[in-house]
């Protein structure tokens, strides 16, 4: 767009220099003929002849006497048709070979008609356009340089402005509540980035206040959960006592990891040893295992494999993937629990059962979802543990029946 402004600005300004620098030729050479007229009326050949030379020798153009006798005087030029209507008293110009003739119609003291022909050189006619072209095309270039490094700077704010939004969406996308667009942006991208930062502080706002409200509502259960483990205590039989307590403290645990979760910034990166928290939640339901005659193979490799998930939200995908084992399999159903490191790090938990497999047409994946009368929240509290963990969660239907459960988890950042 600016390289078309500046062709139509400097073509049509070169095109007049040209035209501005042929008249100027034109009318000196005009001028110094027109001051011999009158000498052909009033001086004789002599003097006439001298005056035409001392013109012709201070002009560029070439300057031609016809008088009316046939005589030529100053520089020889041939009788052009041009020069045969001057002699009959009209003055006329045209472009000719090399440059432009003139001829003026001139009259002697017996009033017979001549001519003097004047003719301008293309050299004069165009002396000074080449360098006057040279300057506007530098001129032009200049112009065109500063246009494109305004053009650049321009460019490079709505760029950097743009490329701030983005990443700020980014970061909000990924639960940086604390990220802010500039609003200084130019022009309409400082709107947007106002109204964005003003969208992410009413999402950590209302974020906020649902923690809070989670928080208390797991608080509120802490109440009812210490008159079960008194209860608990009460009991004679010390190995039921003992056990129901045990159920109660986990209930305990997974309250208090609702209080932490709930209150957890969302920017803060946690990481845990998966293979400590697996082997752990492992033993606590290989007890309940052996009271229901089920078979369970365990293979959980070595540690520390650390994963990018906090130690409570891994403590509960394992609860919830062996809780719906137990809900949703009969009893002496054989399970197995794997977990293995993965090559780029991070673990890969799989959880497999023989038993009847998801119910057909129910996409168990989806929250809420379930064929078992169950609240449908398991293997969704895994699904988004994975994704928290920049992981995936996949289910696999053997051929052979039952269910596996196949678990990603990715390791943490600083890793």
């Amino acid at each position: 767009m600016m390289l078309l402004v500046l062709v139509a600005f400097a073509v049509p300004l070169a095109l007049l220099v040209r035209t501005v620098a042929i008249d100027r030729a034109v009318a000196t050479a005009t001028a110094e003929a027109q001051s011999l007229t009158p000498l052909v009326a009033t001086s004789d050949r002599d003097a006439l002849s001298l005056s035409i030379q001392q013109v012709d020798a201070t002009t560029a153009a070439d300057i031609t006497l016809f008088l009316p006798d046939g005589a030529v005087l100053g520089t020889p030029a041939p009788r052009s048709t041009l020069v045969d209507l001057g002699t009959r008293g009209t003055s006329a110009s045209t472009d000719a070979s090399g440059g432009r003739e003139i001829v003026f119609a001139v009259r002697d003291a017996a009033g017979a008609g001549g001519a003097i022909r004047v003719f301008v050189p293309d050299a004069e006619l165009t002396r000074g356009v080449a360098r006057a072209w040279l300057l506007l095309a530098g001129l032009s270039l200049l112009l065109l340089a500063g246009g494109l490094l305004v053009a650049d700077r321009l460019a490079r704010s709505l760029v950097d402005a743009t490329t701030d939004l983005a990443e700020v969406s980014d970061r909000l996308a990924r639960g940086d509540l604390d990220a802010r667009a500039d609003a200084a942006a130019p022009a309409e991208l400082g709107i947007v980035a106002g109204a964005l930062n003003g969208l992410a502080g009413r999402i950590a706002e209302l974020l906020r206040e649902e923690r809070e409200n989670v928080a208390d509502l797991a608080h509120r259960v802490r109440t009812p959960l210490t008159a079960l483990r008194l209860e608990a205590e009460s009991l004679r039989d010390p190995a039921e006592a003992a056990r129901v307590s045990e159920g109660v403290d986990g209930v305990q645990r997974a309250v208090t990891g609702a209080i932490d979760q709930a209150r957890r910034r969302g920017s803060e990166t946690h990481a845990c040893d998966a293979a400590a928290v697996v082997a752990d939640r492992v033993a606590f339901w290989s007890v309940l295992a052996e009271d229901t005659d089920r078979s369970l193979r365990v293979d959980v490799a070595r540690g520390p494999l650390p994963v990018a998930l906090p130690k409570p939200d891994l403590e509960a995908v394992v609860d919830a993937l062996l809780g719906n084992v137990f809900a949703h399999t009969p009893d002496g159903t054989a399970f197995s629990v794997e977990l293995v490191g993965r090559g780029d790090g991070g673990a890969r938990l799989v959880v497999a059962d023989s038993g009847p497999g998801l119910p057909s047409g129910v996409d168990a994946t989806g929250r809420g979802s379930s064929g078992g009368g169950s609240t449908g929240l398991g293997l969704d509290i895994a699904r988004r543990a994975a994704e928290q963990a920049d992981g995936t969660f996949a289910l696999d239907r053997p051929p052979d029946g039952g269910l596996r459960v196949v678990l990603d988890l990715g390791a943490p950042a600083d890793s």
